[in-house]
């Protein structure tokens, strides 16, 4: 566990340094609502404050947020955000910085291609499908390198013992 551990730490090392060289884009992320019902408006309500509340701009790669009662998160075409974790502020944070995330590696194209290399190198045969895997082989290595990024960005933020306690309770990224 502890070599698996630091081996995915060097993946991460080959994304963590494109933080240090992006450029942040400033101003404020616009939430919308798709049905504008209560529980969507209440959600925006949470995201908003927690927005106000955490320095998110370095973990901030597109500005549109659309919360939408019945979606699945997803990254593309817009950061959509389903209410799930309603009155769980952890759980959202946690869930805009994962689909912030795949934006990110999105725009790193290469790191994200080389560090799925590596990953498939250390671990060639990567679950496909649920519950285990992503859609493809590809997008489970590339789970594992947003997730791992998640994890970090969460420790910065909320501190490690709240991102385990958030990662137990079912999130798609577990801590450890």
């Amino acid at each position: 566990m502890i070599a698996a551990r630091r081996r995915l730490a060097v993946l991460a090392a080959c994304c963590a340094f494109f933080f240090s060289l992006s450029v942040f884009a400033a101003g404020p992320i616009d939430i919308q609502t798709s049905h504008h019902s209560p529980r969507e408006l209440q959600e925006k309500l949470e995201l908003e404050q927690l927005l106000n509340k955490y320095d998110v701009s370095k973990y901030t790669f597109t500005r549109t947020v659309v919360i939408e009662e019945r979606a699945m998160n997803h990254a593309f075409p817009v950061l959509t955000l389903n209410v799930h974790f309603l009155g769980s502020d952890d759980e959202l944070l946690s869930s805009f910085l994962h689909e912030q995330l795949h934006w990110y590696l999105a725009q790193h194209r290469f790191a994200m291609e080389d560090a799925v290399r590596q990953l498939k190198a250390m671990y060639p045969r990567a679950p496909v499908g649920l519950p285990e895997g992503a859609d493809s082989e590809y997008s489970t290595y590339g789970h594992l390198i947003d997730c791992y990024l998640e994890i970090q960005a969460d420790r910065e933020l909320i501190g490690r013992e709240r991102t385990n306690d958030s990662s137990r309770r079912g999130q798609d990224c577990r801590a450890g």
